[in-house]
């Protein structure tokens, strides 16, 4: 592959404006686009405005969540939602996109605010080179490199062979709804680079996650006479140990390519609720957790495991033996993912990077948790791997941040990932 960069791809280069895309970074984390709500909407349609005005044909459209729940491909959600929109930009011409760039702009809570300095989750202040705010990392600084490559090839009046799609997405934090509507459309490509953060590596795969919930019954009494009851707390007790030495078992070999992360498929007790008086034993209690899919497993499989543990533990237990626990999978759904190990488009990309930070080829990994990367080349069938702006150890964290440098060396590899594969010139 070459690394050379020529007078046309040059142009490109030169037409990226560094003081527009922090500039634009910003406005998007300025922006509370938390999953389901309202601000989401807003940075869709500003998303349209930006690629129209970049000279690329849009496609904004409202998406039909009656007909996309409907579908057995569905990849479920956790928000509730009445409304969302899909954006795609190409740049004109004929035949499938040789190159499609994908973010999404929702972003998860803020937590505790009193984690956040000043308590402005949402601030987008660069201090010291480092822009700060819900988003800025997971990914927002993202989204906006894709929005600046496509601003820079039209400054640059460099003219592409093949067509560049910029694919704009929401509710990728609660299952992909926005990825999947994007598939169902029609929207293609012969190949997709989604700009999450990797903290400088080339991710070329994703675990998967499937959301469930447990419900532990009890036997209620009072408080004072606790022994005349079952407390559904302790009930569960047990349940979670099974769940501990599930996660244990599924992690005993994880693939190389997790770079010596020890715990690639994690299950956690996100939420639990229980009791509806303090003085009262409680009779049921609700646990909500994700179990992280293997490489390559069916989630049918990943599901199966966790209902046996489960099962295997109340047959152990006197009192689950004959009051199970009931398990059912809701919210987001989303199965593991990758890339051809050879596909061209991870040495192409490779390159690029090189190309532009003069250092040694990226490392090739995979992410432990689920992405749009496996609605993509799933259901969309194009080869997707990830590559963006952010470390990884900032995603959905307090003090979220993404280092400009980052951003701007970000934009400069996928702006000459896009001149190459799609076919720049004068």
């Amino acid at each position: 592959m070459a690394t050379m960069i020529t007078s046309v791809e040059a142009r490109i280069l030169d037409s990226i404006d560094d003081g527009a895309l922090v500039a634009s970074l910003q406005t998007l984390v300025r922006t509370p686009s938390v999953t389901g709500e309202d601000p989401e909407h807003d940075l869709q349609h500003a998303a349209a405005w930006d690629l129209r005005d970049a000279g690329l044909d849009v496609d904004l459209w409202q998406l039909d969540l009656e007909a996309l729940r409907a579908d057995p491909r569905f990849p479920g959600t956790e928000v509730p939602r009445t409304e969302g929109y899909g954006v795609v930009g190409s740049t004109p011409g004929e035949g499938t996109p040789a190159l499609v760039l994908q973010g999404h702009v929702d972003v998860v809570p803020t937590g505790d605010l009193a984690n956040w300095p000043g308590r402005e989750a949402f601030s987008g202040n660069v201090v010291n080179g480092v822009l700060f705010g819900r988003g800025a990392c997971d990914m927002k600084g993202g989204v906006a490199v894709n929005l600046e490559v496509a601003r820079a090839i039209q400054r640059s009046g460099v003219t592409l062979e093949r067509r560049l799609a910029i694919h704009s997405v929401i509710s990728e934090e609660d299952g992909g709804l926005g990825a999947f509507a994007t598939m169902v459309r029609g929207h293609g490509g012969d190949a997709a680079v989604i700009t999450e953060p990797t903290s400088g590596r080339i991710v070329v795969a994703n675990a998967g996650a499937l959301t469930f919930e447990l419900r532990v019954p009890g036997r209620a009494a009072h408080a004072s006479m606790r022994q005349d009851g079952v407390s559904a707390f302790e009930a569960f007790l047990p349940v979670h140990a099974a769940l501990q030495a599930l996660e244990a078992e599924r992690n005993a070999h994880p693939s190389e390519l997790f770079s010596g992360n020890p715990l690639p498929y994690a299950i956690a007790i996100g939420r639990i609720r229980a009791g509806d008086w303090v003085s009262s034993v409680p009779d049921l209690l609700v646990a909500e957790g994700r179990l992280g899919v293997q490489l390559g497993e069916e989630p049918s499989s990943a599901r199966t495991a966790l209902e046996r543990s489960i099962a295997d533990a109340c047959t152990r237990d006197p009192w689950l033996r004959d009051h199970p626990v009931e398990v059912t999978w809701s919210g987001g759904q989303f199965a593991s993912g990758s890339i051809e190990a050879e596909h061209p488009l991870i040495a192409q990309t490779s390159d690029v990077v090189t190309a532009i930070t003069g250092r040694g080829a990226p490392t090739r990994a995979a992410a432990p948790y689920g992405s749009d990367l496996r609605l993509y080349a799933g259901i969309g069938g194009i080869p997707t791997l990830h590559y963006g702006p952010g470390q990884a150890r900032f995603l959905h964290a307090p003090l979220e941040q993404v280092a400009i440098e980052e951003v701007l060396q970000s934009a400069r590899a996928l702006a000459l990932l896009a001149a190459r594969r799609c076919g720049a010139h004068s």
